[in-house]
């Protein structure tokens, strides 16, 4: 019997530790001072995140929370089908997405009197509102400050399909700064405490536009 130095054993050895130095150099390891991992960053554009595709196939995108959408077999639910059958490009999910952008556009534009942004947002007749209480309230020498600080709800409450004009009609429930001053600097109007605010917004648009603007057509308080 072979009783000398395992000569075999060692190199075996000296291969697998190798090994695990190369693995270790290609793969990287954790450290105490690594930086971990960050979260997924949300969409700031009017889309929301990609679907997630198995087997080759996009699955549709799910409501957020806080983004209900009417199940298919209510009435408004069946509206938003029609609607998709008119126009193969909507999608519930991302016309949430797309009303909430607005919403906060809209709002933000209003208060800064950015009639430009304000003009491609909304239909000729609430334009017209908008104008013409902005040029009121420059000439009666308030400004208008406005900050959301959280948009706790945005939900379809109506829904419509009259020929081939959508009209849908979003529920937002929000966190807001929202007060006027007058020429002395003094809140005539609105709170500069943060309030929950419950506004109804109808958007409508052409199913057969080729213009994909949701364009703000009434707003009222909820």
């Amino acid at each position: 019997m072979y009783n000398g130095f395992p000569i075999d054993i060692i190199l075996l050895a000296l291969v697998a530790g190798f090994l695990v130095l190369r693995l270790r150099s290609v793969l990287g390891k954790r450290t105490g001072y690594e930086r971990p991992p960050l979260p997924e960053q949300q969409s700031v554009g009017l889309r929301g995140p990609a679907a997630p595709v198995i087997d080759g196939f996009a699955e549709p995108e799910r409501a957020r929370p806080g983004r209900p959408i009417p199940p298919p077999h209510t009435n408004v639910g069946q509206v938003l089908s029609r609607i998709a059958q008119a126009d193969r490009s909507f999608d519930p999910v991302k016309f949430i997405d797309i009303a909430e952008a607005s919403f906060r556009r809209i709002v933000t534009a209003f208060a800064a009197g950015d009639l430009t942004t304000l003009r491609s947002l909304l239909t000729p007749s609430v334009f017209a509102t908008f104008e013409q209480a902005i040029t009121q309230r420059a000439e009666a020498g308030e400004t208008h400050l406005t900050e959301i600080k959280q948009i706790v709800e945005a939900s379809i409450d109506e829904a419509d399909l009259l020929g081939d004009q959508a009209v849908i009609v979003v529920r937002f429930v929000s966190d807001q700064e929202n007060f006027t001053r007058d020429r002395q600097g003094q809140v005539i109007a609105g709170s500069e405490a943060v309030s929950e605010i419950v506004d109804l917004w109808s958007f409508e648009r052409s199913v057969n536009a080729s213009d994909p603007v949701w364009r703000l057509a009434a707003a009222r308080s909820g």
